[in-house]
């Protein structure tokens, strides 16, 4: 039994490791919070699990289950409301990127002032 919450917890920490990699690494806000979205709710499931397979009471792996749910129902939902936001914002692609699957799916707002705005602020910034 050793062994599995050891393997568990070894397990979901690197996973928590690369997650943090993954939000360094990644060129755009979209490619990083998939990082964050999949890495981190797999390694938080796995280190619960490893506690819940320690601790063995039942108020213990009870609320590891109930918060393992809580996070893979709430964190897909959050990383897609943040991704149509940034889409929305205009936030630009990665350069690498090969489709865009929001256009045309995703209303962007006509601003124009605030395009005009967001035009000057970056003109105005030093390189």
């Amino acid at each position: 039994m050793t062994w599995v919450v050891g393997s568990l917890l070894v397990l979901g920490a690197f996973l928590m490791f690369l997650t943090g990699l993954g939000l360094l690494r990644m060129p755009d806000i979209f490619t990083r919070m998939h990082a964050a979205t999949k890495g981190a709710s797999l390694g938080v499931a796995l280190l619960l699990l490893g506690a819940a397979l320690v601790f063995q009471e039942v108020m213990v792996v009870t609320k590891a289950v109930v918060t393992v749910g809580f996070i893979f129902l709430t964190a897909p939902v959050a990383a897609s409301l943040l991704g149509r936001a940034a889409y929305a914002r205009r936030t630009p692609l990665w350069e690498g990127s090969v489709m865009d699957e929001g256009r045309g799916k995703i209303n962007v707002p006509i601003n124009p002032v605030a395009d005009q705005e967001d035009a000057t602020s970056q003109e105005t910034k030093p390189t």
